[in-house]
Order: structure tokens, then sequence, then C-alpha cells
């Protein structure tokens, strides 16, 4: 097994009908540590979700994965940045060019590709 992945999940949810949702619990499934942000509360995968709106301030986070739409990502760049991951994955739908040269230009590897596939495939 691959080292251990500290993993924010930037929309994560409590619907299990939603990609995010997933994600969380094959992330735990797969023995990667979560830390769910969201703007919703409730829990998923056995942790409790973390209020996005706060900021709250973070350590070691190896990996940020975004389920949230291009469009309502400007004003969490400066915070998703600050997290200094060594990646950022831009799961489907959530694509971004400015993020992503942002993401470049402060060492942070923009990936994009999917979750899910990445864990199943063995590239996470």
């Amino acid at each position: 097994m691959s080292k251990k992945k500290k993993t924010a999940i930037i929309g994560a949810t409590t619907n299990p009908s939603r990609y995010a949702y997933l994600a969380a619990n094959m992330l735990t499934d797969y023995g990667h540590p979560i830390v769910p942000l969201s703007i919703k509360k409730g829990s998923v995968a056995g942790v409790e979700l973390i209020d996005l709106r706060q900021k709250p301030s973070l350590e070691d986070i190896d990996t940020v994965t975004l389920y949230l739409g291009s469009q309502n990502q400007p004003e969490w760049y400066d915070y998703l940045l600050s997290l200094q991951p060594k990646r950022m994955i831009f799961n489907p739908g959530t694509e971004n060019s400015v993020f992503y040269r942002l993401c470049l230009e402060r060492d942070i590897e923009p990936i994009n590709a999917c979750t899910l596939v990445m864990l199943r495939a063995g590239t996470y």
C-alpha cells in the first residue's frame, strides 16, 4: 500500500448520490485520512464535516480534491492555496484554467483527473 495521503475534500457532502460522498468513503477505505470541508452540516465516512466558511487552519494536507464547480472556486483560491498541498485534483466538472495556473505558480501540482479512478487505478 502506498503512503497515506491526508486529503482535504472541498465540497464534501452527506448525499450518497454525489461523487464527493463516494470519494470520502473510498479514500477512507483505501486508508487515506480525510478532512471533509463543506458549507453543509453532517458527517461522511464517519468524519464530521468542517465548515469551509471558517477557513480552518489545517496541517499536513497532501492533496486537495475539488468537488466545487469552477464558478464557485474563486472565493476559495487564497484559502486553498494557503493549505500548501502537494497537489490539487480537479475532478470532472471542476476544471479551471485560472486556478490551475495559480497552483503551478505556487509549486502545487494541478491534476485534471477523477479521484475515484485514481484510487482504483493505483495512481493516487
